[in-house]
């Protein structure tokens, strides 16, 4: 089922949950066991983040440098083949513009409808290690909102085209796309990043999940303001329990967000124990996620970063 179906036929707000492809060398028994704690709240999917591959430059005896792949996940399509094959769940694979032309999203594309996975989140992915700035692949995307267009003119194999169940506009994929409740870093300002959400929206994409937040107000206001600039589509609010008091600076230097003093401040006199700060954070994820919840958001989605003891107890207190 596609998540735009999901949303419009559940009748209460359901959670979400997001992995990350694991590092080369688990097995699949090891990555389908990370994945048993979830499945206990019958989740209606799972999203699989997509990773960019890296280069290196190796010096050669004669002086020279050669360039090398390194691929240090295994591949998204491949997780949700993976999850498929145990698990009754829809897989929503990331797919993103850096580091693919648009001929490899195609195939991408044709692997995934081969599998029979017609959800899908569509990004723009982040800089290459020592990029200040975004450079998209030759031949590949800029935006999130050319890859959205590129995903609906999709066509497949003629033989995909025969069999594929499509929804009343003629689409197979559902698209999903992301957003910063707080600008991303790269926008000059609130309302012109909610403007480039809007031409992904435009470009055909059926809902959006926000970036981590940790003061629900920023969710709200951003809802408000979308709703304003004439966005309609499903926002379902995406959450991250802290876990460390390193996130405390790390998560704003990383995805340009702000954490509330009073979390800050918790933190801050618990920081010398672990299990204290651990818990702390997933006491406030709790918080937040009860609170949207009263708000009646569609869903909530849960950041997981590879751990599942905090959310499986965030779930079973608010679901």
């Amino acid at each position: 089922m596609k998540v735009s179906e999901i949303l419009a036929t559940s009748t209460k707000a359901y959670p979400s949950i997001e992995i990350v492809p694991p590092l080369r060398g688990i097995t699949k028994h090891e990555l389908l066991e990370s994945i048993a704690p979830f499945m206990e709240f019958s989740p209606k999917y799972i999203n699989v983040t997509s990773h960019r591959d890296e280069f290196e430059y190796r010096e050669e005896p004669d002086g020279s440098f050669s360039r090398h792949l390194l691929r240090n996940r295994i591949s998204e399509t491949t997780v949700c083949a993976a999850i498929m094959s145990r698990y009754d769940v829809e897989t929503v694979p990331h797919l993103i513009c850096g580091g693919n032309t648009r001929e490899e999203i195609e195939s991408r594309l044709d692997n995934l409808e081969f599998l029979g996975i017609n959800n899908i989140v569509a990004l723009r992915g982040d800089s290459m290690t020592g990029e200040k700035r975004f450079t998209p692949t030759p031949g590949g995307y800029r935006y999130a909102s050319e890859l959205v267009e590129g995903i609906r003119a999709y066509q497949g194999s003629a033989g995909y085209r025969r069999n594929r169940k499509t929804d009343d506009n003629g689409r197979y994929f559902c698209i999903g796309v992301g957003a910063y409740p707080e600008k991303h870093f790269e926008a000059a300002n609130i309302e012109t990043d909610i403007a480039n959400l809007k031409k992904k929206v435009d470009a055909g994409a059926d809902y959006i999940i926000t970036q981590m937040f940790f003061d629900n107000q920023v969710y709200y206001d951003f809802v408000q303001k979308c709703r304003a600039a004439g966005i309609t589509v499903p926002i379902i609010p995406g959450l991250k329990p802290l876990s460390t008091a390193r996130q405390v600076s790390m998560l704003p230097e990383s995805f340009s967000l702000d954490i509330p003093i009073e979390l800050t401040q918790e933190i801050e006199k618990s920081k010398s124990d672990k299990d204290a700060v651990y818990q702390i954070g997933t006491e406030w994820c709790e918080m937040q996620c009860k609170d949207l919840l009263r708000h009646g958001v569609p869903a909530v989605h849960f950041y997981t970063m590879g751990k599942s003891g905090n959310i499986v107890q965030i779930l079973r207190s608010c679901f």
